[in-house]
């Protein structure tokens, strides 16, 4: 998982390894939970922020996952600034991702972004950062330090300068050959790389 390659354990600043995992209500939100139960089984104690529940089964399972794990929810998000920046180490950004319409973002994910552009502590990204649109890159959005592209980098990631990984080697070849796609090769068996 990237985030463990960007910010492992040991490299961490506050004693306890905190991480806010924020969760939208699409793909990108379901991504975000089976992060957060990785983190758990990595020795990090995630917390998720997830304002709007999917209906979908599978976002449920996952739901139902992270809370067997003993993964907290937060019931609301601090709109102080500082209480983020005191007690987590980083944030995940699950929230929304490729489907979502950047010029037209209704809260509570508007809201959400305020804070986000407001924080100090890291932002990790999964696949598009929330904000952007994931054909260009965005001025409206948060400012990733991380961004972890899935499958293959969108056109917003060619501005991108932070660390930025690729995760997951298992796009059929043949939408590799119809997008005219030329994804690095994964070294072994790893399922993310470094770009």
């Amino acid at each position: 998982m990237s985030s463990l390659k960007a910010y492992p354990l040991s490299a961490l600043s506050k004693k306890q390894p905190t991480v806010l995992v924020i969760c939208g209500p699409d793909q990108n939100g379901s991504i975000g939970l089976v992060c957060a139960r990785y983190l758990r089984i990595f020795d990090y104690e995630p917390t998720i922020y997830h304002p709007k529940r999917s209906s979908h089964s599978l976002h449920q399972d996952f739901t139902i996952q992270c809370e067997k794990m003993d993964i907290p929810f937060l019931s609301y998000l601090p709109t102080e600034v500082q209480l983020i920046n005191d007690a987590y180490n980083l944030v995940i950004d699950a929230m929304l991702g490729l489907e979502a319409d950047s010029s037209n973002i209704k809260e509570p994910y508007s809201g959400i972004l305020v804070t986000l552009k407001q924080i100090k502590i890291p932002i990790v990204s999964v696949d598009v950062p929330s904000g952007w649109d994931a054909e260009e890159p965005s001025q409206d959005g948060i400012n990733p330090e991380v961004l972890i592209s899935l499958m293959a980098p969108k056109k917003c990631a060619l501005n991108f300068s932070g660390k930025h990984f690729l995760a997951g080697r298992f796009l059929p070849y043949d939408i590799q050959k119809k997008y005219e796609l030329n994804l690095p090769d994964y070294a072994g068996t790893d399922c993310l790389l470094e770009l």
